[in-house]
Formats: C-alpha cells, structure tokens, sequence
C-alpha cells in the first residue's frame, strides 16, 4: 500500500512565547522548528503498515524551503519519497492549504495513495480542518482523532476514545484519516536512515498562493503566572511550616495538625 502522509513545520517554543513587534508572529529566531506530534505519529503509523504489509510512504508538507528540512527528518524515520509544496512565505489558511494538498495528490496521482494521513491538528494553529478538507476535495470518507487503526486489503477499521465510550468506525478505501498523539510511540531515527534522507531527492510543486477569507488581526502571548521557591525553614524548625502546606493542598487529614499547626 502507498500512503500519503501530510505534515507541518512548527516552531518549537520551550519557553516562553514571544510575539514579533507587529503583533503577526511567533518569534522563532531561537527556537527552531519541528514536525507536529500528531504528524509525527502519522508518519510512525503509516511506516509500521508498510513494514507489515509492503508499500511506501509518501510525507509531503507545505511550506518554505527551508520546511526540507523537516521532510527529511521524517525520511530518516523510514519514509521512503518526500515532497514539498513550497511557498514563499506567506501564511495558508487551512482551505488554501487543503485545496493545495488536494491538488498535489491529483498531480501524484490521486490511485497512488488509498491511504492519506494527517495529525488531528496542527501544534500550532490547533485548526482541525485540513484533513476533512482535503477528504471533502477528494470525495473521500474521513475519519478523525483516530488512536487504533488496522487495514485490512479494501477495507480501514479506526477507533477512537469520545466521552469515556469506544467508538470503532469501518470505512472503504481510498480515505483519510487524522490520527492523534499517543496511537503509537514514534521510532528513533536510525544513523543509516538519516543518511539516507541527507541524500534523498525532494519532489518540489509549487502551487499557487490563494487568500482563505479570513485576516489575521495579531496575535496575544498568554499571560505567565510567577512563581517563586519559598524557603519554609532549615532542618527540624522547618517541619510545622511544611506541615502546614501539606495540609493546605489537602494532603493530610486535619487529625496531622494541632490547634497551633505542628504536628498532632
């Protein structure tokens, strides 16, 4: 079987977040950038149904030139073809983003790829969107916030968790399926196939730019709460004040503290 898997470069933000001065970006100058880890679940999933059942992996992600870099960090992982859709810069809305997808896979060749996966939402926008985006252009079944998936010749059994309740779903391929972290735990890139990423050819289209309707206004880093170390005493003179925080967030019965707060 081929699969497509679709990916997206995000930054990786440890700390703090940091808003450019016009208010339109996240500050990545020190932070880097990575695959979602949904996507990178997907990209897991879809190698481990290829080493069972024969196939390539096909990771495409759109994005500027630099986003190869982030095409071959999922070829070391055992993809086996990367694509890249590349932009100039300018940010896609998830409809432009999935009209492009869409449009890729024609040129592909849409009977090459029964199986497309996408992570259930990207690390940064969080937006749900692109893969029933892309199963709608399609006309394909979807199938989303998947954590089991099996496949069976034709056919695509996928479960999920919703409300505490199992939920099993059996579809026909060709469809497309987003997945979420945790389905799997994702392989550590090998030194052979992260040499043989550093060689791979990238397949580069370049589609066309198109506005989505929506105008971004700016954006707002969420308020931190400080939070500074308390030293509550040394050695046994500490052990009344210690007490009296265990008792505060509820770790110990009211019987542990007497009426002046040392232990009872």
């Amino acid at each position: 079987m081929d699969i497509l898997v679709c990916v997206k470069r995000v930054p990786m933000v440890g700390g703090k977040v940091v808003i450019t001065a016009d208010g339109q970006e996240v500050e990545t100058r020190m932070s880097g950038f990575a695959v979602s880890p949904h996507e990178e679940c997907a990209v897991e999933e879809a190698v481990q149904i290829t080493e069972r059942q024969g196939g390539t992996v096909t990771v495409l992600t759109l994005g500027p030139p630099e986003a190869a870099d982030q095409l071959r960090d999922m070829l070391a992982l055992g993809a086996h073809r990367g694509v890249l859709l590349e932009s100039d810069g300018r940010e896609w809305g998830p409809v432009a983003t999935a009209a492009a997808i869409a449009g890729a896979v024609g040129e592909l060749g849409p009977a090459t790829f029964p199986l497309i996966l996408v992570g259930n939402e990207a690390a940064d926008t969080g937006g749900y969107q692109v893969g029933i985006r892309i199963a709608h252009a399609l006309g394909r079944p979807c199938v989303t916030g998947i954590k089991r998936l099996e496949v069976d010749s034709d056919v695509l059994r996928a479960g999920r968790e919703y409300r505490g309740a199992q939920e099993l779903f059996e579809v026909a391929l060709p469809a497309v399926v987003s997945v979420k972290e945790g389905i799997n735990l994702p392989r550590y890139p090998s030194l052979p196939g992260r040499l043989r990423a550093k060689r791979a050819e990238i397949t580069v289209l370049r589609p066309e730019w198109q506005p989505d309707g929506l105008r971004k206004t700016g954006l707002r880093a969420p308020e931190s709460s400080a939070r500074r170390a308390r030293v509550l005493g040394h050695g046994a003179d500490a052990v009344p004040a210690l007490v009296d925080v265990l008792g505060d967030l509820g770790l110990l019965p009211s019987a542990a503290r007497s009426s002046n707060g040392a232990p009872a």
